[in-house]
């Protein structure tokens, strides 16, 4: 069994995040670090290996800039066997449909049994990259999945959903998206941290991949920002006092009443 982890560089949680206005993409000049949620999925998959089914290797998988070497280091320090970078110019200003596509070219030379991934990115919050990818490699997908057992070729998942919890059996090979509430990931040790950097790197540009270039970048985007715009403020909340239960309750239907929340 081999896995592959999407993992992604994310402007670090302590930077103020701010939008540039001239690209009207997110800033990423400051800080950086592996994305959260994407080491919830790499912890899952060493939760797989070490539970007694046989896998291969675990891969993880990113696209982006230079910088991304760091994000992949950090990625291999929690478990993963080796990775690869797909970084080229190209790339720059590509939209989920874009990323999803160009990833998927990739996990294509990777030939996985398993994709797993994060809920969401701690920048862009789209939740739907998995999805994506899942559509473009023609697997089944799920989307936060807490609870996963891997044996004779399938997976049964526990996913939450907005009525409770769904128990799902799925063939691999498959993509999913894993939620927060899987696991704790572990802390990588000293050793391993020292060891990454010398975990084989695989850098791809996009003809490597056999990537379409005018599917991704700007121009292969589907979806274009027109306009930036500031959260609307706050207003001041209403207190209302209890000094008539009955007239306090009047008061609150009939505030929910001219909303119409009720």
């Amino acid at each position: 069994m081999k896995i592959c982890c999407l993992v992604k560089e994310v402007p670090d949680a302590a930077v103020t995040k701010r939008m540039d206005p001239d690209s009207k993409r997110l800033d990423r000049s400051g800080e950086k670090n592996l994305n959260p949620f994407d080491t919830h999925a790499i912890e899952a998959a060493m939760q797989i290996k070490e539970g007694g089914t046989p896998v291969e290797e675990i891969v993880a998988v990113t696209m982006g800039p230079d910088s991304a070497v760091r994000a992949l280091h950090k990625a291999v320090a929690l478990g993963a066997d080796r990775s690869v970078h797909l970084s080229d110019a190209a790339l720059e200003g590509s939209d989920v449909c874009a990323t999803g596509y160009a990833l998927a070219k990739i996990l294509e030379t990777e030939n996985p049994d398993l994709v797993l991934l994060g809920q969401q990115s701690d920048d862009g919050e789209c939740y739907t990259i998995g999805a994506v990818v899942a559509d473009h490699l023609k697997m089944p997908s799920l989307t936060q999945v807490i609870k996963m057992d891997a044996a004779d070729g399938k997976l049964t998942c526990e996913r939450q959903a907005e009525y409770g919890y769904d128990t799902v059996e799925i063939d691999m090979p498959a993509v999913i998206s894993v939620g927060d509430a899987i696991n704790e990931p572990r802390y990588p040790s000293l050793k391993a941290i020292m060891g990454a950097k010398k975990k084989p790197l695989d850098t791809k540009a996009v003809a490597d991949a056999g990537i379409e270039a005018d599917r991704i970048g700007e121009g292969g985007s589907r979806t274009t920002v027109l306009a930036l715009a500031e959260p609307p403020q706050k207003e001041a909340g209403e207190v209302i006092e209890d000094e008539d239960t009955n007239e306090t309750v009047e008061k609150i239907v009939a505030w929910l009443d001219e909303r119409k929340l009720i």
